[in-house]
């Protein structure tokens, strides 16, 4: 969707010659990059619920040994784990913070003097940093 928006959004400006149409991207990026946040982070927590509560109440299977929910703590000891993680966060900055910002700067370049545009081209650029602070804190976990 986000590519998509993108693609849309960039065809139209470049089209209509109105740089300012690029202070769309920003508001976009920054409602599906939440979006998509608040989104894995529930995942997130259904995974941290099965493996903290759900999987100690029930007793391990006794013909194998392996405990229900078995998928909850297997996958998060890959040993590639670690650079997956960097990899996605590397891939959602790029999407929902690096593109909308290389919008910013081609406004800030191309666009209309305007106060009222700049204004809200610097507001959108502290929306952007902070879904970035958002994007890295996420990571972490």
């Amino acid at each position: 969707m986000t590519l998509a928006a993108v693609t849309a959004i960039t065809a139209i400006a470049l089209q209509t010659k109105h740089p300012q149409l690029m202070l769309a991207l920003p508001v976009v990026c920054v409602v599906l990059g939440w979006t998509y946040l608040v989104n894995d982070e529930k995942i997130s927590a259904i995974g941290r619920y099965i493996r903290t509560e759900l999987a100690s109440r029930l007793p391990s299977d006794t013909n194998t040994g392996h405990r229900a929910f078995g998928w909850e703590t297997f996958h998060r000891s890959d040993a590639k784990r670690g650079s997956r993680k960097v990899t996605q966060t590397i891939v959602d900055l790029t999407t929902f913070l690096i593109t909308p910002l290389t919008a910013l700067i081609v406004f800030w370049c191309y666009g209309p003097g305007n106060a009222l545009l700049i204004t809200t081209s610097i507001v959108e650029a502290a929306g952007l940093a902070g879904l970035g602070v958002q994007i890295l804190r996420y990571a972490e976990r």
